[in-house]
């Protein structure tokens, strides 16, 4: 799409038709029991979204939908999904997102719908938003005011007052507003719950036999590259590990739910590492793994309630920082080693004992999950639950 019709289309599209399509129907009486969940580019709810999606379709009163938009797919199916989801939006009290949406921030919502950005990641990792207007993977700031997609939120909720200032940054909020509030993250909520843990342990020992009597390891990487043409890191040397590490351990691999084309596991490593993207939701691998091995995905911030090891494979630190950027000096963030190469994964494992430092873990704990203590949800509830006009 050359920039002259991408303009065209933004300018069509969030200026006049989805604002007219909200218009149309905001005129109806508001149902007070009623509930939209908006994934931007997903097929399913992840998992900022699932576990209070659960809790409120327990709620016999609450109408409950889901949308998935696609965002970054084909365009005129987006359209159609967009139309759909504002019709459903219009009338609706409540509206939860867990990204920046333009479909959301394109509207004028009716002042009774109180909507809620819980975003997919606790802490404040890699930048986003309006933070990444500086840096290569960003727009100019100046299209990211004229389609603002981070507007119209009534709360923000984060994982310790140390992340506000962080997320005011990416969605352009002034330092005294008050949306931004750390109440803790819904869906950590799942990983103090022992019914869970349990249930996540006995899920892999059925999919997963292999895993009985072995220590776990989860390798969970982000992304490389756009949303839209997501690509995944194919850097470890599973046969390295297999060979170093295959006698005490199992590798278990998840990758990000954008990624469409998954790099596979070679057959002689198959009896050590496993491809678990599509079996498990990565709450259920934080619970069984005793080893976390990441990059630059804010998943980390959820491990470290659990104070276990972790280890930073940063490969390709100096290409991925130069792209994104960081919110913090990232060998200062990092609650544990920082290895750029499969043979320092090996070696730290087979070191573990001697090398872990559970108070850098706690500490960081301590600095980003402050708020989240397994009630997140609960106080979501009640906050959103409240009048506006109470407030």
């Amino acid at each position: 799409m050359s920039k002259k019709i991408k303009r065209l289309y933004l300018f069509l599209t969030l200026k006049l038709l989805f604002p007219w399509q909200y218009r149309r129907f905001r005129k109806l009486p508001l149902k007070k029991w009623k509930a939209v969940f908006i994934e931007a580019n997903l097929t399913q709810l992840s998992g900022s979204l699932r576990f209070l999606y659960q809790v409120l379709c327990s709620e016999e009163e609450m109408e409950v939908s889901v949308h998935y938009l696609m965002e970054s797919g084909n365009k005129w199916k987006f359209i159609q999904n967009a139309m759909a989801c504002l019709k459903d939006c219009a009338d609706a009290h409540y509206i939860f997102l867990c990204e920046g949406s333009r479909v959301i921030s394109c509207i004028e919502p009716r002042e009774e719908t109180v909507i809620t950005q819980l975003w997919h990641g606790c802490g404040a990792f890699k930048k986003f938003g309006f933070s990444t207007c500086e840096e290569l993977f960003g727009g100019s700031r100046e299209e990211y005011l004229k389609y603002n997609y981070y507007k119209n939120y009534d709360y923000i909720t984060v994982s310790s007052p140390e992340v506000i200032w962080a997320y005011q940054e990416a969605m352009n909020l002034p330092k005294e507003d008050k949306s931004v509030v750390p109440i803790g993250v819904s869906c950590t909520d799942l990983l103090f719950r022992e019914k869970f843990q349990k249930a996540a342990q006995k899920k892999l020992y059925d999919i997963c036999p292999a895993a009985k009597g072995k220590k776990v390891m989860l390798y969970a990487p982000t992304f490389r590259g756009s949303v839209g043409g997501a690509k995944a890191p194919d850097s470890m040397d599973l046969c390295l590990m297999q060979e170093k590490l295959g006698k005490d351990w199992i590798l278990l691999i998840k990758q990000h739910p954008v990624v469409k084309q998954r790099p596979e596991v070679p057959k002689e490593c198959q009896s050590f590492a496993y491809d678990v993207s599509d079996a498990f939701v990565i709450e259920e691998l934080l619970c069984v793994s005793d080893l976390c091995i990441s990059d630059y995905s804010s998943l980390v911030f959820e491990y470290s309630l659990f104070e276990r090891p972790m280890l930073f494979f940063a490969y390709d630190f100096e290409e991925y920082g130069e792209w994104r950027g960081f919110y913090y000096d990232y060998h200062e963030l990092t609650p544990g080693p920082v290895v750029h190469t499969t043979q320092e994964i090996v070696d730290y494992v087979l070191h573990l004992k001697e090398r872990f430092d559970r108070k850098q873990v706690a500490d960081f704990k301590e600095k980003f999950m402050s708020a989240c203590d397994g009630h997140a949800t609960e106080r979501l509830l009640e906050m959103i639950k409240k009048e506006k006009t109470d407030e």
